[in-house]
């Protein structure tokens, strides 16, 4: 029988990639937070993280991710740019506190969101958030509206240059 247009085929190995995924992210968590690899908390914790993982990749597609050697790789730059990122805007920000006159230009900035998965929103969100000195306060359509302690370009362009440029090869590379 012909398949019908459109249709998607699930993966016939079973589990879905993201499900895994989930699950060992959810349960590094869960020994982070712990400061323990004592047996009964790694149990509990990878039980508990496979429930919750579980959930979620039941509940709707956003956990859906294709992984392969290209997006472990690009995961993992993005990982190291994003601590470049952060310590820059620390180094910035003590510039701010120690100065004995501060000089800042707060303002709101208009930029393009380049992703369209909900999860590589949410991770370019996240990670402007997570940088000191610029927060996230609105996404309308493909625009995120962030609050900039110093804005250096109101140019929608340079903006987005400056904010999401960084992280856009990568997040756009594992996340699409």
């Amino acid at each position: 029988m012909p398949e019908e247009q459109g249709t998607v085929q699930q993966p016939s190995s079973g589990l879905p990639q993201g499900l895994i995924l989930l699950w060992a992210f959810l349960l590094v968590v869960w020994l982070v937070i712990n400061s323990s690899v004592a047996p009964p908390i790694v149990a509990v914790g990878a039980l508990v993280s496979l429930v919750v993982a579980w959930i979620f990749v039941r509940r709707g597609d956003v956990w859906r991710i294709r992984v392969t050697p290209a997006t472990v790789v690009h995961f993992i730059a993005y990982t190291g740019v994003f601590f470049v990122e952060l310590v820059k805007a620390n180094i910035s920000m003590l510039g701010y506190v120690y100065s004995p006159r501060i000089d800042i230009r707060p303002g709101i900035v208009k930029v393009r969101m380049p992703l369209k998965s909900p999860i590589g929103r949410l991770a370019l969100a996240n990670s402007i958030a997570l940088t000191p000195g610029s927060l996230v306060m609105d996404i309308r359509g493909d625009a995120l509206f962030i609050h900039w302690l110093d804005v250096k370009s109101t140019d929608p362009e340079e903006a987005t240059r400056m904010i999401i440029g960084p992280f856009e090869k990568h997040l756009e590379a594992v996340f699409g």
